[in-house]
């Protein structure tokens, strides 16, 4: 039996798909923790230079170094500790050391990413569609957790994922090329409107730009026809939650929400159901 037979199993691609996602998992979320703080530091640096001062004093703090460890004791996390799943559950969400509470936070992207993993290895079978979307996926999760968390939606997601999904549309992976150049600018040009409408309006700044590179993210992945859906879905579950968080005196009227998570939600459910959600509502339509 070749490679490609083996894989072309649905059930053994499928199992292969989510061991692969939960492995991927636990790197989104070093990606998820270590992210934030890098461009934070890179913005002292280039703050420190303008103002004509030293930069801060260097250290190594990538996505590989330093090594993971406990921020409780210090406890390096070793090999066996990192296991997907495996090891939150065999430590009981305590580090070994001390005892400290492991984030819930950390198996549930685990999951989701081994999950999302599963069902596009389901969904479109082996072939480049199915690793495609794992990308998309995985990177949706990413930028979900750093938006609710710091309220940004870093460039080095965003527009890397912008330009691979033109690059997979050069084949019609998701989309012929033309809908996706359009998608890509249609979906920026969209929010940049809104956004000075807004701000026009109200003298506030009712979204960042981050949210229109992802939403061009998106149209490139998917074509300017899954635009509309997108927009709606994420501006209606947005205002759904934001009303019942203010409702249950959670979040006051000025405290930002932020928007990239339903922008991502919305791109899931298009980029999975999309085409056929957009025929029923033209039958219903016509």
């Amino acid at each position: 039996m070749s490679l490609l037979d083996f894989f072309g199993n649905a059930s053994v691609f499928t199992t292969v798909a989510a061991l692969f996602g939960l492995a991927i998992g636990s790197f989104l979320n070093v990606v998820i923790h270590r992210l934030p703080k890098m461009m934070e530091r890179e913005w002292q640096t280039q703050c420190a230079a303008l103002r004509g001062e030293p930069p801060p004093a260097p250290s190594r703090y990538n996505l590989a170094t330093p090594a993971s460890s406990c921020p409780g004791c210090g406890h390096r996390i070793t090999a066996l500790e990192n296991i997907p799943l495996v090891s939150y559950l065999a430590l009981r969400g305590k580090c070994s050391a001390c005892g400290a509470a492991i984030g819930v936070r950390y198996p549930i992207v685990e999951a989701l990413a081994g999950a999302a993993a599963a069902y596009c290895a389901w969904h479109y079978g082996f072939g480049v569609a199915a690793l495609a979307a794992m990308l998309f996926c995985w990177c949706m999760i990413a930028l979900t957790f750093i938006d609710v968390d710091t309220q940004l939606l870093p460039d080095s997601i965003t527009l890397p994922l912008l330009w691979a999904g033109l690059l997979l549309n050069l084949r019609g992976t998701f989309a012929d090329l033309p809908s996706a150049v359009i998608g890509a600018v249609a979906g920026y040009l969209v929010l940049w409107l809104v956004y000075w409408l807004f701000k026009l309006a109200t003298g506030k700044e009712g979204m960042g730009f981050g949210d229109f590179k992802l939403l061009a993210a998106i149209g490139a992945w998917l074509g300017w026809k899954m635009l509309p859906l997108v927009i709606l879905a994420s501006s209606l579950v947005g205002a759904v939650v934001g009303i019942g968080l203010i409702a249950l005196a959670r979040r006051g009227r000025d405290v930002p929400i932020p928007f990239g998570p339903y922008l991502a939600g919305a791109g899931l459910i298009a980029l999975f159901w999309g085409p056929s959600l957009i025929a029923r509502y033209l039958a219903y339509a016509l």
